[in-house]
Order: C-alpha cells, then structure tokens, then sequence
C-alpha cells in the first residue's frame, strides 16, 4: 500500500501575534512562501526598530523556493523583505504580488541600495500562476488597502485558500464590494483547508464601513474652526483618500508629514490609487501661509512611535510645526496591542497644549480592515472547508476563530490552533502537528543590525533603562598588584554622585580591598577573575544599600 503523502506547513510568524506574517508551504521539498512581513517592538524592547521572522530553517534550501507570493502592501505582510529576500535569493527566486503591492515594495527597497534589484511580477484578481506542484489563484478581497489578494492555491493532496485579512465592506472608499458570487464559486470548488485572517475575531457583530467612517471624519470637518491634524498609517491608503478628499471638500490645503506618508502617497497617485485636484497637496512649510482654518496636516505617528511626525510636534521637536489652540487632532487608526500607553500619554499631553482630540474610541473615525464574528461566520459557510486554521492574531483572537468554525459545524479534530515554528501535516484525510519544531524565535532589527540584538543584549538594555550604569576604573601597580590612588567610577542612571558621596567612599575601598586581595600577593595575576570578584561583590554591596542592580563594569589598568 502506498504511504499517504502530507503537505507541510510551516507558520514563521503571524500565530500568536499581530504582524510578522509569514507562512511556508512544502510539498516533496519544494517550497511557497506567503508573505515577508515585520511586527513593531514591544515597550520592552528599547531601541529595537522591528521585529522579523526568523528563517533559519531556509538556510541551504534557497534553491528549493520556487517563488513568494504577497497578499497585500501592509507592513506586516511585506515589511521583512529587505531584510530576508537577500538571505534567501537565487537567479529562479520568482515574486508575484499586485500593482500597489508591487510598487510600496520595490519603493522601500530604494533605501536599501546594496541589496540586489527584485523582479516582481504584477498579479491581479483573477490571475492563476503555477510555481511547481503549486497551482495559485488570486481573488480580490475587501481591506483597507486597494489591491488585497486571497490566495486559491490547488495543490497534490486538495485545495488550500487563504482569506487574506478581509472585511465585508457593502460600501467601501476607493474600492469595489466584496465579489461575493466569485467567494461561492471557489467554495463550490471543495476547500480542503483555509486559512482565515482573526484579527477581528474576539469582536461581536460586523465591521464598520469605510462610509460610516467617512461620514463621521465629514462631522470633524465641518466643525473644525482650527488646523485639521491627522494621523494614520502611511500604508492605509483608502484613509489617506477620505482625508484628501473631505479637505478639498471644506477648501483646506493638505501638506503630507513623514518620509513614508510621503512616498506612500505619491506611489498611490501616480498608480491612480489615490485622486487629488490640482492645487491641493503643498510642500512642508508652504502650508504655513495659508490660513489654520484651511490648513490639514496629514502624518505618521498615531501610534505613538518615539520618530513619527506626531509625536515630534506634540513634544515641540518639529522644525515648523508646532501644537496650538484651536488645533483638531485625528487619530485615525486602532492602538496597535501593546502601544496603549504610549499613545495615551501622548494623547494627553496634546490636551494640555489647548488642542482637541478625536479617537477611534470617541466616534467612529477608524475601521479595522478585518472582519469581525459576523463576517468570519460568513466566510466559513461560504467556504465550507474540510479543515480550518485560524491564522493572523494573538493567541487568544485564535482561539476566539477557532470556536466559530466550531459552532459553524466543523468537528473539533478538524480545527487546528497552530503556533510559529510548529510543522503542521496535511492530507486529505487528517491534519495534525509532528514532533519537533523549526526555529521561530523573534529576529530583531536595530538600525543595520539585523538579528545581532539577541535576548542578552535585550536583557542588558532593560536593565539600564531600568537601574542604570555604573563603571570602575582602577589603575593597578604591575610590580606590585596594588591600587595606585582611589579608584574612578562613572554613574549613568544609577544614583547622582553629588548626592552618593558615602556610597561612592564605601564602594572605593571596598575594591581596593577586593583587588589588593585576589591580586597583591605577587606572581601571575587572572584579571578576568577579579573583574568578576569586583563585579559580584560591588553589586551585592550596591544591592544592599539601594535595592537596585545597576549593569557593572570593572575597567582594570595595570601601568
């Protein structure tokens, strides 16, 4: 009897978490990539940019990658790529993606001149490509991005779909409704596994419309007697339109604020994704001499990102833009989880400088691009998939999907919740996770560097921020292994010398007596093991009197 064959999948990214989207598919040792996106740092990762997947297991494989596939322009679905596709690159490396898609990623990798020119082919709805044993079909789905592609893709042991993130818009902006009669038809065509995007799956009922949003953003519009400034992400391109769009409605300039709010926008213009008249759009300090009541400032920053435009003009760091009474301030975009706080301080320190403030929390001025309980009840039943699993969302968004395919029908050794790194094995009688996992551990970006930020440099980064610094610097006599003179130290968010002068006494004869000990007694002297001594016992002693466990460095020079 033949042995059953099974399909691999592998998750990189995107279980368990918002963003860092990337999942393999291997069939006989040929693999398809879906997606190369990053997450953003956690506010326990001091000076990390992003975070990206770890691909370790690809390393020796490149030649069995037969091409990536890219379901939409959002970070978190393409953002890793120039700091991957390098990795991973051979001359038959083929990558599909659609016009907008296409374009936001070749634009970023402008800014990355070292790395070689990608070749991506432009797809669309409706588009089929073969890489392989992969058979894939493109369909259009609502975002709130333009050109959002699902993916149908026709393998050896059954049909595989995956949702994308999706909403069902009855009446998007700058889109078309979900093509429902085209979603029945693949249904029809006997899903044997889907994916489906949860972000929104611990939410009750259907998603806003982007026209609800639209007509309470107009509400803002008419009543704001001041400057108009909004922030929203630079890739949610169907928002930056109502905002342009409302301005030229109640004659106000827009003057774009951001590099990627920039290049974004002028990408989405010259593809005619974005419409502007003429004269709307003005150059950074141009928008200065036009009256604030005709005045709107569309930038970056809703986050609260330490280098967004937003968060330079609340802390007065701006080169001309500055906060002033009478301002309207939008944030036009959900808290990303684990932003919370950094946005409500901001938030409130825009209050105290005389401006208001609208969030999402107030009125509906921001609509998730993901479909809430409502609509992934409906996507499961058009569907009709043999096997489920839930993917894009923290762990418990997962489960919350996990128990609509459920309640829609599907029996419970059907519906898989998968985690990154678990191999997952696929046929058309059974799915089911082998033993083992593959590496999928967070690779940080900082700068340059790419994944040389592990868990000790993180480690000793929160621990500064935490309890700071504190350097000694002793000279020692060669001949005789003494100290020669009081020895320096260097405090940097510890304690305040001025006011530590016992401490500081204490702690300089205590080295001195730790190293006149280990190292005065003459001969060959282990200077990594008084280092060691100064380091243990000076933290003991610094721990007793402050409670707090400062990173130590003994800096010892023989002369």
């Amino acid at each position: 009897m033949k042995k059953q064959q099974n399909l691999r999948i592998i998750p990189l990214g995107g279980l368990g978490e918002v963003g860092r989207n990337m999942m393999l598919l291997e069939w006989q040792r040929k693999i398809l990539i879906c997606d190369m996106g990053f997450r953003m740092p956690e506010e326990a990762m001091p000076g990390i940019d992003y975070i990206i997947p770890n691909i370790e297991y690809l390393k020796g494989k490149q030649k069995n990658i037969l091409g990536i596939v890219f379901t939409h322009g959002h970070y978190d679905h393409i953002g890793a790529v120039p700091y991957l596709v390098e990795k991973i690159w051979h001359p038959n490396l083929r990558m599909f993606a659609s016009p907008l898609t296409r374009g936001i990623i070749l634009k970023r990798q402008e800014d990355f001149p070292q790395l070689p020119k990608l070749e991506i082919t432009e797809v669309k709805d409706g588009s089929v490509i073969r890489l392989g044993p992969f058979k894939i079909e493109f369909f259009r789905q609502n975002h709130n991005i333009p050109d959002n592609l699902g993916l149908f893709i026709q393998t050896p042991i059954g049909n595989i779909l995956n949702t994308s993130d999706f909403k069902f818009d009855p009446h998007p902006i700058n889109d078309l409704p979900t093509n429902f009669r085209k979603l029945k038809a693949l249904g029809k065509r006997k899903v044997l596994l889907m994916f489906s995007d949860s972000t929104g799956a611990e939410e009750e009922n259907h998603s806003l419309s982007e026209k609800t949003i639209e007509k309470n953003l107009e509400e803002i519009f008419k009543k704001a007697g001041g400057r108009i400034i909004a922030a929203t992400f630079a890739s949610l391109i169907n928002r930056i339109q109502q905002i342009i769009s409302l301005s030229e409605k109640y004659q106000r300039k827009v003057s774009l604020e951001g590099y990627s709010m920039k290049t974004n926008t002028e990408l989405a213009r010259t593809l005619g994704y974005i419409k502007t008249k003429r004269r709307t759009l003005v150059n950074g300090k141009e928008i200065l001499s036009y009256p604030d009541r005709t005045q709107t400032i569309l930038c970056t920053g809703a986050q609260g990102e330490a280098e967004a435009v937003l968060m330079r003009i609340t802390n007065r760091e701006h080169s001309y833009l500055k906060i002033k009474r009478g301002d309207t301030i939008i944030f036009s975009s959900s808290v990303i989880p684990g932003n919370e706080r950094t946005v409500q301080i901001m938030k409130d320190e825009i209050l105290r400088q005389g401006a208001k403030v609208f969030h999402y929390k107030m009125m509906d001025i921001h609509a998730g691009g993901h479909g809430q309980q409502e609509e992934l009840r409906e996507m499961i039943k058009i569907m009709k998939p043999k096997f489920f699993i839930p993917i894009h969302g923290q762990y418990s968004m997962l489960v919350s999907h996990a128990r609509l395919a459920k309640e829609s029908g599907l029996p419970e050794k059907n519906v898989l919740v998968a985690e990154n790194g678990q191999i997952i094995n696929l046929n058309p009688g059974k799915i089911f996770i082998e033993k083992g996992k593959v590496a999928a551990n967070y690779i940080m970006v900082d700068g340059l560097g790419v994944g040389d930020v592990g868990e000790v440099v993180l480690r000793d980064r929160q621990m500064l921020a935490k309890d700071g610094m504190f350097v000694i610097v002793a000279v020692v006599d060669r001949q005789t292994g003494k100290v020669k003179g009081s020895p320096d130290i260097i405090s940097r968010g510890f304690v305040y010398l001025r006011e530590s002068k016992d401490l500081l006494k204490e702690t300089r004869k205590r080295v001195i007596n730790i190293i006149d000990k280990t190292a005065g007694s003459g001969g060959a002297v282990n200077w990594v093991f008084v280092k060691d001594e100064i380091r243990n016992k000076i933290g003991q002693f610094l721990f007793s009197k402050t409670q707090r466990r400062p990173i130590i460095l003994p800096v010892v020079i023989e002369v």
